[in-house]
């Protein structure tokens, strides 16, 4: 049963970006990691990067709507995510705690995303932006490392599915902005 929820998990994900490959994997974890090049400046593609709601995809979200999604971009700050109720009583949930934010440079986050969160691991997902070509290139690392019920295995090409979809939103909305 969990592994369908985690394939549903990942079942919206689009085509990957340029680069995207689970880079490591064993019995205890594993790494992922996806990059793309963005036709846009760095400080564009970072104030964008911090408003989720603009290029998280809906399907990967709780309350379903990634408008319900923030980031507060300082050490300790929040990647947090509003559930509204029909009944008047919204949930929250946090994805994710920031660890680093450097303007224009990176974002690191700790957190078990998605279906992660319920599993007893730890999870480090570090944004880099650099200069390349015409704009900058944006890569996501993601650590992820404890007990997992399903398997590393088994849940790391999904996460690198997912991570990368996220990573082709944030690359269609920035350069759609210029």
């Amino acid at each position: 049963m969990r592994i369908i929820g985690l394939l549903a998990w990942a079942g919206a994900a689009m085509a990957a970006p340029a680069h995207a490959a689970v880079t490591g994997s064993s019995a205890i974890g594993f790494a992922t990691e996806s990059s793309v090049e963005i036709a846009a400046d760095a400080a564009d593609v970072y104030a964008l990067l911090i408003t989720p709601g603009r290029w998280w995809s809906d399907a990967h979200s709780y309350s379903g709507d990634s408008a319900n999604m923030t980031i507060d971009p300082r050490a300790g700050g929040c990647f947090c995510e509003t559930i509204p109720s029909k009944d008047g009583a919204s949930g929250t949930i946090e994805h994710a705690r920031i660890l680093y934010a450097m303007p224009g440079q990176r974002l690191r986050f700790s957190g078990g995303f998605g279906p992660l969160q319920s599993e007893g691991v730890a999870g480090t997902l570090d944004i880099a932006i650099t200069p390349a070509g015409k704009g900058v290139k944006v890569t996501m690392a993601y650590v992820v490392g404890g007990y997992l019920r399903a398997g590393p295995d088994k849940i790391a090409p999904l996460v690198d599915q997912v991570l990368g979809e996220q990573l082709v939103g944030l690359k269609r909305a920035a350069e759609s902005a210029q």
